[in-house]
């Protein structure tokens, strides 16, 4: 089968299929999260899409290239906070030391209550003890995947809020990015734990460049704030490609997720710049069109026969422990000082999703010995039941909009999901 039937074929079964669900569930769910559902049913029944050529060759790019331009607009929109000024609900500015304190308390306290239960209650069961580490290094990595948050979902699902909610979900995304690069930090911690100094690499002098790179995008998007405001439009298009494969190509050299470094670049450009470019409909039809590939094809590579009931039922233990300490940890250090009651437990709502993060990191442990069968396949399925239960989660506990007729024209932008 040549590559372009195949590419119909993908984009037909993780695009089409899933828009279509949406549709008849009335947008209740976040798009991003169907793509996975749709992959992981396939593989759980053994559906032979191979034979279709899926996953194909160029939905892999297209899916791949459209989650870092969602990376990439979600730092844009740092710049541009549709609704922000109209919202009742707007946020605080926090400080960075009060950002980081949060993103600390919000990954670290699932971390060590996940980890501490982990090691008492669930190592002890048949099946859950890692075949390679020590029960604790165990214990820690499953802690570690119930602490993440699903940055390539979450962005997703930040970009279908409502505008009045959008601000939330920007505060929600630093919180985010700040414990992503906390996760592959720990999961290198944890390699070194298992294997000692082999798990670690010496830096080379790409490692050099490319902290080089990063300070240069910084300092760039500094100057031109300053000095060159208003360029011709096509300069900015021109740079912004640029931005976007240097951070990304950065973060991945220094051994972290290149969406950290795609995020990074899009909130360091000018804001001067990004207020002219169609940031919103830029990702919108990145994330309806092209990225359910790469979320589809998450789902897919999942080990269908490792999703057994008793896999189901530890990860409903597992999802108690993960959004109760999530939202715990953030409702009792708020990421910014004066946040209501609602707005701390939406941004908790949001941060417990998992998404494929927690699938990349458990993968990663699991083929390291980190992590059993029977866990590996728990942890799976948690993936997938946080994720799907973040938007009716956060519909749940969002802060109330004031009445339409209250707000102001939002310049004709709608939002994906109302």
């Amino acid at each position: 089968m040549s590559n372009i039937v195949a590419l119909i074929a993908d984009a037909g079964l993780f695009v089409i299929v899933p828009w279509l669900i949406w549709q008849l569930l009335r947008k209740t769910l976040p798009i991003a999260v169907l793509p996975i559902l749709v992959g992981i049913l396939l593989a759980v029944f053994h559906v032979p899409v191979q034979r279709f050529g899926i996953p194909s060759l160029y939905g892999n790019d297209i899916g791949w290239v459209a989650v870092l331009v969602l990376a990439f607009t979600a730092g844009l929109e740092m710049w541009q906070h549709p609704g922000e000024e109209s919202s009742p609900d707007a946020m605080p500015t926090p400080s960075l030391g009060r950002l980081l304190g949060g993103a600390g308390v919000a990954l670290g306290g699932p971390f060590i209550v996940g980890s501490l239960l982990v090691y008492e209650f669930f190592l002890p069961l048949h099946g859950w003890q890692a075949p390679r580490v020590s029960g604790w290094v165990a214990a820690a990595s499953i802690g570690l995947c119930i602490a993440v948050s699903a940055l390539p979902v979450l962005i997703g699902v930040v970009r279908e809020l409502d505008p009045v909610h959008r601000p939330i979900g920007q505060l929600a995304l630093k919180l985010a990015v700040v414990d992503d690069a906390a996760l592959w930090i720990g999961l290198a911690l944890l390699q070194f734990a298992a294997k000692g100094s082999a798990a670690l690499h010496g830096w080379t002098i790409l490692e050099f460049f490319a902290v080089l790179l990063l300070a240069i995008l910084a300092w760039g998007g500094s100057w031109a704030s300053r000095h060159f405001r208003h360029p011709p439009l096509w300069v900015i298009w021109a740079i912004v490609p640029l931005y976007l494969a240097a951070g990304s190509w950065a973060s991945m050299q220094l051994g972290l997720h290149e969406l950290i470094g795609a995020y990074f670049a899009g909130a360091i450009m000018p804001p001067s710049w990004v207020r002219r470019l169609p940031v919103e409909r830029v990702g919108t039809f990145s994330l309806i069109w092209l990225a359910p590939m790469f979320f589809g094809h998450s789902g897919l590579h999942i080990d269908g026969d490792a999703l057994t009931w008793p896999s189901v039922l530890a990860s409903l233990m597992l999802v108690v422990i993960s959004i109760a300490t999530k939202i715990g940890a953030v409702y009792l250090f708020p990421p910014a000082s004066g946040l209501t009651r609602r707005q701390a437990l939406s941004i908790g709502s949001l941060l417990q999703c998992k998404g494929l993060m927690e699938i990349v990191a458990a993968t990663i442990l699991h083929g390291q010995g980190m992590l059993s069968e029977f866990a590996f396949a728990s942890l799976m399925v948690l993936a997938v039941i946080s994720t799907t239960l973040t938007g009716p989660m956060f519909n749940l506990v969002a802060p109330r909009a004031r009445r339409r007729a209250d707000i102001p024209p939002m310049n004709g932008k709608a939002a994906v999901c109302n």
